[in-house]
């Protein structure tokens, strides 16, 4: 297994829970198969489907193979519902695949994205959840949201690479916004509508926004439980003269800690986001700016 491979193995663990990808051989016994192949759990609610890849030795330079339907998820699903899973997770993996860059975190997203916009929900309707949190669970994360349509539209967010450290999994989205109003708005609609993300053990923000006059300026950060992290955001935008724009950066606490190594991944993440929105080339480290 290659070690893109494997972090990609515990990020999506991480973030959707054990057993989102394993290899073949420990969910079905059947060693037959190399090494490569792997079962993929479609994240949801209630039953859904699992399907069967193969990863070849180039991964991520060269696309997984998705080989078919291991289980439809089962007897409660619609007909056909397993076949249609597995047809637009092809279609989500062709849309996103880069060479060089693991994908299934942004298959299973573009699969989400797909599903929604369809308009399927083969969820059975949900059971009242218990309102207390798991130990660890952040406060902000778990701050009552507005119902879903009165958020307005999804953010434009533009995501980091997922960053695998000690089984801590990292994610950052930033956003270009014009208000602290807007900022407030754009992390109530993230915590209403992403329920991995409202899970997560911290959702650190901070964001600088230069006022319409150009003389007054907004700037604040939320260290959501993980101390002296959401300053140090506001730091790296201020040392890279970033203006208007908001990022939120988003851990799953993976049990081992990692000390003051934690602020590097924090900042590197948010870097990442930025440089995938444009704002500061990867090669110079000058600022580009929203819109430009």
């Amino acid at each position: 297994m290659s070690e893109e491979l494997k972090d990609e193995v515990e990020a999506l663990n991480s973030i959707y829970g054990e057993g989102t990808l394993v290899p073949a051989s420990d969910n079905d016994g059947n060693d037959a198969e190399a090494a490569d192949a792997y079962i993929l759990k479609i994240p949801g609610e209630g039953e859904t489907s699992s399907l069967r890849l193969q990863f070849p030795a180039g991964y991520p330079d060269d696309p997984p193979s998705v080989l078919g339907t291991h289980s439809s998820g089962g007897q409660n699903r619609p007909r056909g519902a397993a076949a249609r899973d597995l047809e637009l997770f092809r279609d989500a993996l062709g849309r996103v695949f880069q060479p060089g860059i693991v994908c299934l975190f942004d298959a299973l997203e573009e699969l989400t994205r797909l599903t929604e916009e369809l308009g399927i929900n083969d969820a059975q309707p949900p059971e009242a959840e218990d309102d207390g949190a798991e130990e660890g669970t952040s406060t902000a994360s778990r701050k009552v949201s507005a119902p879903e349509d009165a958020l307005g539209p999804e953010p434009p967010w533009i995501m980091s690479d997922v960053y695998v450290e000690m089984k801590s999994t990292f994610v950052a989205r930033c956003a270009h916004v014009t208000s602290a109003a807007q900022a407030e708005s754009y992390v109530a609609h993230l915590l209403a509508t992403d329920k991995k993300v409202r899970a997560a053990t911290h959702n650190m923000t901070a964001w600088r926004i230069r006022g319409a006059d150009g003389k007054t300026s907004f700037q604040d950060c939320d260290d959501d439980g993980e101390t002296a992290a959401g300053g140090r955001l506001l730091h790296l935008m201020q040392l890279m003269d970033l203006w208007d724009v908001m990022v939120v950066v988003t851990r799953w606490y993976g049990g081992q800690k990692l000390g003051p190594r934690r602020f590097a991944v924090i900042n590197q993440v948010a870097r990442d986001s930025f440089v995938k929105a444009g704002l500061v080339p990867e090669a110079s480290g000058k600022k580009k700016g929203p819109g430009k």
